[in-house]
């Protein structure tokens, strides 16, 4: 799968940039504001890449279950556990969408960050988290707004990102409620016309009842 191959080959020096670190903990902290602490509530990262988003979050949960479909970057993640000693993070190496039955938990909360662009069926997936989710049960998800295209090079396949009116309405149809967005951080870069762009990032959680 290209998408996979493209992140084994960026994920050993994907920790080196500093801007992904600070906007993981950016989305943490904007995360830990919108979901009650308890902390024997368990969590699902979906698209953990090298767990930044998780390792500020580990204390909130009794147990983080981490899933990437990149083995490059869950190399690094498990390496990454080991070294910090954290007894409540799991990394799997699973594709929910193509193998669904191949996690058998449910979780208190899911979450992810800059994944859901490159998610061609999204009915599909808020469906499948949908089902992942305990009653009650919090869905946490930052991406791009809306960019024309603006974001990703030429070829991207993947949602230019979302006006969020429209992904309300999808996430409503699956069942969620109580859905509310806020802007949490921005991401600086040089769009594919050449000019550096400041792209708006968003936080959307909703419940599942």
């Amino acid at each position: 799968m290209k998408l996979e191959n493209e992140f084994d080959e960026k994920a050993k020096a994907w920790d080196d940039d500093p801007q992904h670190a600070k906007r993981a903990q950016t989305i943490a902290k904007a995360i830990g504001k919108e979901i009650p602490f308890d902390p024997s509530l368990t969590a699902m990262e979906y698209g953990c890449g090298t767990g930044l988003l998780s390792f500020p979050l580990r204390d909130r949960f009794s147990a983080i279950t981490l899933i990437d479909s990149s083995k490059g970057m869950l190399e690094v993640l498990k390496e990454k556990i080991t070294r910090s000693g954290a007894t409540n993070m799991e990394a799997l190496n699973v594709d929910l969408l193509e193998s669904p039955k191949s996690l058998s938990k449910s979780f208190s909360v899911i979450y992810s960050a800059m994944v859901l662009h490159h998610i061609p069926d999204l009915d599909k997936i808020f469906s499948l988290w949908h089902s992942f989710l305990v009653s009650p049960g919090y869905l946490c998800i930052a991406d791009l707004d809306s960019d024309k295209g603006l974001f990703h090079g030429p070829g991207f396949k993947g949602h230019n990102g979302f006006d969020r009116k429209e992904l309300q309405k999808v996430v409503e149809k699956i069942g969620f409620i109580d859905m509310r967005f806020k802007t949490v951080c921005e991401i600086t870069k040089e769009s594919r016309d050449g000019i550096e762009r400041t792209f708006p990032v968003f936080l959307m959680v909703c419940e599942k009842v």
